[in-house]
């Protein structure tokens, strides 16, 4: 099994990793991509400078429960600061939102697109945002093989991975009235172990003949019900589908339970798990449900929802590496969209902030008078790695840029950082290099407390 990446977190839970160190780190980049959903890399890579400079302090024997003392303190600072510098944004920022999902899906190969992407990343999370909020689950991700990376489209509504049951259904119903069924159409087995016997062919033939009845009456409730769009949880007997395409009934199987979800969502239907329980108040609607063939696959769109709540990217590309690769980008802008929107605060990109706070942090080392001063030293100088690498995989002489970047926040540029797609050190923020501070807090917090973990271990 071939994965062809550079999300972090992608490159972690495929390896094969025995060391309880290195378990630790894979742990924080699962927590990074579970609470915010981007910045795992960077999550990683200060927990490992952290623990390298601990090493340095350690060869100098400063024992270790002091550094880890240094470390906490340092740790905390950074937060109060990264509160103080963070930026405040409104719902309404649609041009930021836009340039946050931009910045998220930068070195994600996902750039040639990433104007349409952002678009539509921004457009699918106010869509589904509600009153509790904004739930990531209610955005599905269908892939399609075909077509380019820029023929990726945002649909308000639902497209399912099923194709109709039968060839003989319509392949389009317009102004569909959705029954979402939880049961078996078929005739259901005994959940007990049962032993019918039959002696004469007349009770054979009155057995089969009951079989039919039973499934004729399902029909005809859903029929009755008003329902012309049927998905269904469970199997769809052979004789079922037949009289379901007789009554021009569009009818798809085995549908997986947050696909049912979503659809509820959609097309605001409830789910129903009792035949007798099926009426017409329970069937959700939406302008057009038809069955579209994308190359080797069939897909079932679900469109024309009234303000639904629940909606599917549809990303198309070459091959299922590149589908994939785009994926991930996706969903990296995705998280960061939704966490800036959540807490309201942004802070600049491009390494920006970590240098700013690396420096207001030794201003604050100096005001300590223990060992401890050593540890927040080196804490600062940990976050410095982000904007050293970022220039390292620009192409750029990583110390060249880290010394120009430092000469220019001791002048009072706080948001001066790294463009990469100009090469030169500008102000972030008006070059709408931005990211949301919970990536910043998270990766700090938890790269810390992990430093701090291992340190404390004794071989």
């Amino acid at each position: 099994d071939i994965v062809v990446t550079n999300d972090g977190v992608t490159i972690l839970e495929e390896m094969q990793i025995e060391h309880p160190a290195a378990k630790m780190m894979v742990e924080i980049a699962k927590t990074q991509e579970t609470e915010v959903g981007d910045g795992t890399t960077t999550a990683v890579m200060l927990a490992g400078k952290l623990l390298e400079n601990a090493e340095t302090l350690l060869d100098k024997k400063i024992h270790p429960t002091v550094i880890a003392k240094g470390y906490r303190l340092a740790s905390e600072k950074s937060q109060e600061i990264l509160k103080e510098l963070a930026v405040k944004i409104t719902n309404d920022d649609d041009e930021v939102l836009r340039q946050i999902a931009m910045t998220a899906m930068t070195g994600k190969g996902a750039e040639d697109a990433k104007e349409r992407f952002s678009d539509i990343i921004v457009k699918a999370v106010k869509q589904v945002q509600d009153s509790n909020g904004i739930d990531i689950n209610n955005i599905k991700i269908e892939k399609s093989k075909g077509d380019g990376i820029k023929d990726t489209v945002l649909i308000s509504g639902i497209v399912l991975d099923k194709e109709r049951v039968s060839i003989d259904m319509p392949q389009v119903v317009e102004n569909a009235k959705i029954a979402l069924i939880d049961f078996p159409i078929e005739v259901k087995n005994p959940e007990i172990d049962t032993k019918v016997s039959i002696s004469s062919p007349e009770q054979l033939q009155g057995f089969l003949d009951q079989e039919e009845r039973t499934i004729k009456d399902i029909v005809n409730k859903i029929k009755s019900s008003g329902a012309n769009v049927i998905f269904c949880q469970k199997g769809i007997d052979d004789f079922a589908q037949y009289l379901l395409s007789r009554e021009k009934i569009y009818a798809c199987r085995r549908v997986s339970r947050s696909d049912m979800e979503k659809l509820a969502k959609a097309t605001n239907g409830k789910i129903v798990g009792n035949l007798n329980e099926l009426s017409e108040r329970e069937l959700g609607f939406s302008h057009r449900v038809e069955e579209i063939r994308h190359g080797e696959d069939t897909l079932t769109y679900v469109t024309g929802c009234k303000n639904p709540k629940a909606l599917t990217i549809l990303i198309h590309g070459g091959t299922g590496h590149v589908i994939d690769e785009i994926e991930r980008a996706i969903k990296d802008g995705l998280g960061d969209v939704i966490a800036s929107l959540k807490s309201g605060l942004i802070v600049p990109g491009g390494g920006a902030i970590e240098i700013e706070v690396a420096r207001r942090l030794r201003e604050f080392g100096q005001t300590l008078s223990g060992r401890e001063q050593l540890a927040v030293e080196q804490f600062s100088s940990a976050l410095e790695c982000i904007p050293l690498t970022l220039a390292e995989n620009a192409g750029l002489d990583p110390i060249d840029i880290l010394t120009e970047l430092k000469s220019r926040h001791d002048s009072g540029e706080k948001n001066a950082g790294l463009n990469l797609f100009t090469n030169k050190i500008e102000d972030c923020l008006e070059a709408r290099i931005i990211e949301p501070l919970k990536i910043k807090t998270q990766a700090i917090s938890s790269a810390s407390d992990v430093a701090i973990m291992i340190l404390r271990i004794d071989d």
